[in-house]
Order: C-alpha cells, then sequence, then structure tokens
C-alpha cells in the first residue's frame, strides 16, 4: 500500500503530465479552429487550465515538501512545451507575430541554457525571479485570448495583440534580469578562480 508521501508524489507528477498531454490537443484543436464555433473557446478554456495547473502544482509541492530536482525539470519542460506549442500553432493560423513567438520561445531557450550552465558548474539553483512569475503569467493570459479572440479592438489591434505585445516585452525585461544574475554569478566564479 502507498504512503501519502507518494500519493502525493504520484498527483503532482500527473499534474505535469496532464499539462504535456493537454499540449498537443490544445494546438490541433487551434490549428482545426473552422468546423464549429464551440472550438476556438474550447481550445481557450483548456489552455487556461492546463496553465492553472502550473500554479496549483508548485504550490502543492511546496504544501507537501515534495519538491525534488526532477520534479523541478519536469514542470519547467511541461510550461515550454505548453507555451512554446500553441505559440508555434497560433503563429502558423496568424494569430501570433512570428517576432513575438521569437521573443518568447527564444527567450525560454537562452534562459534555459544558461540556467543548466550555472547549475552543472557551480551546483547553484537559480530560483525564478518575481518578473520571470510576472512573464509565465501574462504569457498564459495573453495566448488564451490570442486562441479566443474576443471581437474587442483598441485602435487597429485585437486585444489580444496588445496583451501579446505586452507579454513579449516583460519577456524581454524578464531575460534582462536574468541574464544580470547569470552574469554575476558567472564573474565571482571567475574572479575565485583567477584567485586561487
Amino acid at each position: 500500500m502507498s504512503t501519502p508521501d507518494e500519493r502525493a508524489a504520484a498527483f503532482l507528477a500527473f499534474i505535469t503530465y496532464l499539462r504535456i498531454a493537454l499540449t498537443p490537443v490544445v494546438m490541433a484543436m487551434v490549428l482545426a479552429r473552422g468546423p464549429a464555433p464551440w472550438v476556438e473557446p474550447t481550445a481557450a478554456l483548456l489552455f487556461g487550465f492546463a496553465a492553472a495547473t502550473d500554479f496549483f502544482d508548485g504550490r502543492l509541492a511546496r504544501r507537501w515538501k515534495q519538491t525534488s530536482t526532477f520534479g523541478s525539470f519536469l514542470d519547467t519542460a511541461a510550461d515550454k512545451l505548453l507555451v512554446s506549442g500553441v505559440l508555434l500553432a497560433l503563429v502558423a493560423v496568424d494569430r501570433v507575430s512570428p517576432w513575438v513567438a521569437f521573443v518568447i520561445v527564444g527567450r525560454e531557450l537562452l534562459i534555459m541554457g544558461l540556467r543548466g550552465a550555472v547549475s552543472a558548474s557551480d551546483g547553484i539553483v537559480v530560483t525564478p525571479s518575481m518578473w520571470g512569475k510576472w512573464k509565465a503569467t501574462i504569457q498564459f493570459v495573453a495566448i488564451t485570448f490570442a486562441i479566443w479572440r474576443p471581437d474587442v479592438r483598441i485602435d487597429d489591434w485585437y486585444l489580444d495583440q496588445w496583451l501579446m505585445a505586452v507579454a513579449a516585452v516583460v519577456t524581454i525585461i524578464s531575460a534582462v534580469q536574468y541574464l544580470a544574475r547569470f552574469l554575476s554569478v558567472l564573474s565571482d566564479r571567475d574572479r575565485t578562480a583567477s584567485d586561487r
């Protein structure tokens, strides 16, 4: 019989794998948006649900003391797959600018690579910053609206296009803030190595 800790770990893993599994489902619905009027709002609802599991996953893992290196990696990978996959589908149906998608996906690749390099060389875990958390939240909201696209215009843009622009700006600010942290860690390491 499984212990409470084992059940908690299994539930958290299920939430993360569910987020991964929902990614191609939402992508398929975005790409097949024409057949019925319920497809887009349903896809937006599913994406919003998948994004919400990220919030609850992290809170429950901390509350139940089920944090681990592998769990953190899997959770981060699930988030990146969800955002990147759905963004690619939205670019394909001309709902999101390729430049906005490039900024968002490029930032994730850059920061994940740098985080891995710092962690591998120094064993330092770089925790998410406030800008990083805001970035994720705004991206989730912007993508949800881009899938659904309510008929709300501000000047020449739809509401979701403005939200995507804000998401791109916050993504850039978050990247700069993370780069400053990484460069500080790397420069400290180089100074320590040169003093030996």
